[in-house]
């Protein structure tokens, strides 16, 4: 595994990485580290597992991968590599950091990995104990190593943390869809998603609608607004207050792209609330829909239907212009 120092101080970021929509980019790092730099038999560098494990890749500020990491479903970190460039960095701290904290959320007991020994010192700073002997693994001498965790406690919950459910109501016109967008706004505790095609400027653009977004965004903590667009090239061409607003607040909005066919291929819109309101419209060119503010059973299946998506979008940078 290549790795790198703790500093962060560039401009890059890291992402969930799907094999199959990602596999160009993984190629591109592992294979300039591995196969041209270390000389490890292509053969040896992609193996059976890799379609199930989990994959990040580290990014630049212009999208382009510059590192990356795998790791098994039971907790085997792999193929950490870092582009010679951004070596000393922090990429490798970033990636391998990033890992971990996916470990804990799924309350893996421990996480093992096969360290080159000229990365040993890298590892023992994350609280990495060496097992049993040194070993040649590719033509490199490898160390086995592991990392017990303790993980993370789910957050006490009150009594009172959701309102009573409401039931769906239908929504017809704009200004009701409105009036649902900021019902659901204003119940969300930490995390909104929206879903849509082109940013919906009559309605994601309304001033009710952006001052309740301006609202929750000032007034939570560590508020996130998660926007995901399929026409990014539609979104850009049309005025909408939204951009000024996320422009101001930019550390608290996300924007990122479509990128498969079924997913530019949806054809509803929505927000969801983490705490269950939400809007969903059918057709994203219309405002008839369903609505509710505080709904979980119904926000769930949306949730984990953005999330899905999400983890497969491309950031937006052509919002980067903006400073979004």
């Amino acid at each position: 595994m290549m790795t790198d120092s703790l500093a962060t101080t560039c401009d890059f970021y890291i992402a969930p990485a799907d094999y199959r929509v990602d596999f160009e980019a993984l190629r591109s790092v592992r294979e300039t580290v591995f196969v041209l730099e270390q000389n490890v038999p292509i053969e040896e560098e992609w193996d059976e597992l890799d379609p199930l494990c989990r994959h990040v890749l580290a990014r630049d500020g212009e999208g382009r991968a510059i590192g990356t990491a795998r790791m098994t479903r039971d907790g085997k970190i792999g193929r950490i590599a870092v582009l010679k460039d951004w070596r000393g960095k922090g990429v490798g701290a970033a990636l391998l950091t990033t890992l971990l904290d996916r470990a804990r959320s799924e309350a893996l007991p421990e996480v093992r990995l096969n360290a080159q020994v000229a990365a040993l010192a890298f590892y023992h700073r994350f609280g990495f104990e060496s097992v049993g002997p040194r070993f040649m693994e590719a033509g490199i001498e490898h160390q086995a190593m592991r990392l017990h965790l303790t993980p993370v406690p789910a957050p006490p919950r009150a009594a009172s943390d959701l309102p009573a459910s409401a039931p769906l109501r239908v929504v017809a016109t704009l200004a009701e869809a409105v009036t649902a967008l900021t019902e659901a706004i204003a119940g969300g505790r930490q995390l909104l998603r929206i879903h849509s095609r082109d940013l919906d400027p009559a309605l994601l653009g309304h001033a009710d609608v952006l001052a309740a977004l301006k609202t929750f965004a000032i007034d939570r903590r560590a508020a996130q607004v998660r926007v995901l667009i399929q026409d990014v090239d539609a979104a850009r061409s049309r005025r909408n207050g939204l951009f000024d607003l996320a422009q101001r607040l930019s550390s608290c909005f996300q924007f990122r792209a479509a990128v498969e066919a079924q997913d530019l291929d949806f054809p509803a819109a929505y927000l969801v609330s983490d705490r269950g309101g939400l809007l969903y419209r059918p057709l994203a060119g219309r405002f008839e829909g369903e609505a509710s503010a505080c709904l979980p059973a119904r926000a769930r299946p949306l949730i984990e239907h953005f999330d899905a998506v999400w983890e497969r979008a491309r950031p937006c940078t052509e919002f980067r212009a903006l400073g979004i």
